[in-house]
């Protein structure tokens, strides 16, 4: 088993707790032989989608939920009752179990099944207080002082602290 030490990355960032973890369960996780094969394809700036072929399923076969970050799509395929004799069967008709690990803010926005491809749609969307802000840069302060840049007044803060103190012990 590979092992990774990611504690060079955490020195530097903050908040990436749960890289490490999903880095160790995809290196551990082994899929049934890749079934059912899927691409994951990026169609805009922040929009995905997943497509899997699924080539015998309908809706009702399949189960397509999220939870805590991870998006589950199951298909149940009942055995058919006749007794067929193949003489080669290379279609899958198995039931499976595929997931996905959504990055934060990641939702998805629909399904659709169209002639065996399952398209799962999905929009990342930050919210306002995680965009990035322009912080404005303002000089002037000096030895303690506080410039008010609203009405350009400057404040000393040694004389507010022995205002406030003067004033409580009154």
């Amino acid at each position: 088993m590979n092992t990774i030490d990611l504690t060079p990355l955490y020195r530097s960032s903050i908040g990436f707790d749960r890289f490490g973890s999903l880095l160790d369960s995809a290196l551990r996780s082994e899929q049934s032989a890749g079934y059912p094969p899927y691409n994951i394809e990026v169609v805009d700036e922040n929009k995905y989608a997943i497509t899997l072929a699924l080539a015998g399923f309908d809706e009702t076969d399949i189960d397509i939920q999220t939870e805590k970050g991870v998006l589950t799509i199951k298909g149940k395929k009942e055995a058919t009752q006749g007794e067929q004799q193949f003489l080669h069967q290379g279609i899958a008709n198995r039931s499976f179990e595929r997931k996905f690990n959504l990055a934060d803010h990641v939702e998805v926005q629909g399904a659709n099944l169209d002639k065996g491809l399952l398209t799962i749609q999905l929009l990342r969307e930050i919210p306002e207080a995680m965009k990035p802000k322009t912080i404005q840069i303002n000089s002037g302060t000096l030895h303690g002082n506080h410039v008010d840049t609203t009405n350009n007044n400057s404040i000393d803060s040694d004389k507010v602290s022995d205002k406030l103190l003067n004033d409580k012990a009154a």
